[in-house]
C-alpha cells in the first residue's frame, strides 16, 4: 500500500500490507516494493519515503513457503531470486532518504529491510534477529555499515535477538517510542528532512551510498 503524508506531499508512506502472514516478503510483495520505490524516485514532488508494517509486526522476513515451493519449481526459483536481487538493490540504492518506522518485530529479511533504510525509529515492542542463519545466508554488509564488524558478526553469526532498547544502545535505531507514536514520530522526522531541497537530499544520499561502498551484485553477495 502506498500513501502520501496528510501534512506533506513530499513524504510518501509505504506500508507492508500482509498482516495475516506477519508481512512476510513474498515475491509479489518484494516486486511491489521495488516498483513503488522506482516510481517514487521519479516523482519530483517526493523527497522522503517512510516504510512501515500493517499490524503488530514490521516484517517477519521472506515468505519461506515460496522457498519450499521453489525447490520443486525451477521457474519459481528463478523468479524468486531475481525478485530478491532486485529488491535488495532497489532498497539499498534508493536515491531518496528512507525512514523505517519499525512498529513490531523485524526478523530475517525484515531486519534487513529496516537496516537498508537510512533512519530507523522503533516502537518499544520490536525485536531484531537473524533466525535464518540456521538454514541460509544472512545479509551482512548493510548491518556492518551501520554498527561495525564486532556487533554485525555477533548478530549474524549467533542469531541472538535484541530488543528495541539494546538496538538503540547499539545505535541501530535512533529512537524508541511507544507503539502508537512510532509512525507519527517517523513521519515528523520525514517532514523535517523534507525541509531541505530535493536535489540536496539526493546528493547527500548519494554521498552516503558512495561512502558505504556496498556492492550489490546479488542477494547472496551482500
Amino acid at each position: 500500500m502506498l500513501a502520501r503524508s496528510k501534512s506533506s506531499p513530499a513524504v510518501a508512506l509505504l506500508t507492508l500490507d500482509r498482516p495475516d502472514v506477519r508481512n512476510a516478503l513474498s515475491t509479489e510483495l518484494r516486486d511491489r516494493i521495488s516498483d513503488a520505490l522506482d516510481e517514487l524516485a521519479q516523482d519530483g514532488e517526493v523527497k522522503v519515503i517512510v516504510v512501515t508494517g500493517n499490524g503488530p509486526v514490521f516484517c517477519s522476513g521472506f515468505d519461506l513457503k515460496e522457498f519450499e515451493q521453489a525447490m520443486e519449481d525451477e521457474d519459481l526459483a528463478t523468479r524468486l531470486w531475481a525478485s530478491s536481487d532486485r529488491f535488495h538493490a532497489t532498497v539499498l540504492k534508493c536515491p531518496l532518504p528512507t525512514i523505517a518506522a519499525v512498529n513490531g518485530p523485524a526478523l530475517a529479511g525484515g531486519f534487513d529491510l529496516a537496516v537498508m533504510c537510512d533512519v530507523r525509529v522503533a516502537a518499544t515492542t520490536p525485536r531484531f534477529a537473524h533466525p535464518e542463519r540456521t538454514f541460509g545466508d544472512v545479509v551482512y554488509a548493510p548491518l556492518h555499515d551501520l554498527v561495525g564488524g564486532s556487533v554485525a558478526r555477533d548478530l549474524c553469526l549467533t542469531g541472538r535477538s535484541i530488543d528495541a532498547e539494546e538496538a538503540r544502545a547499539l545505535r541501530l535505531v535512533s529512537s524508541v517510542v511507544e507503539p502508537d507514536e512510532v509512525l507519527p514520530t517517523a513521519l515528523a522526522i520525514a517532514e523535517r528532512t523534507a525541509e531541505a531541497p530535493r536535489d540536496v537530499l539526493v546528493r547527500t544520499k548519494a554521498k552516503a551510498l558512495r561512502r558505504a561502498a556496498i556492492e550489490v551484485e546479488g542477494t547472496l553477495d551482500l
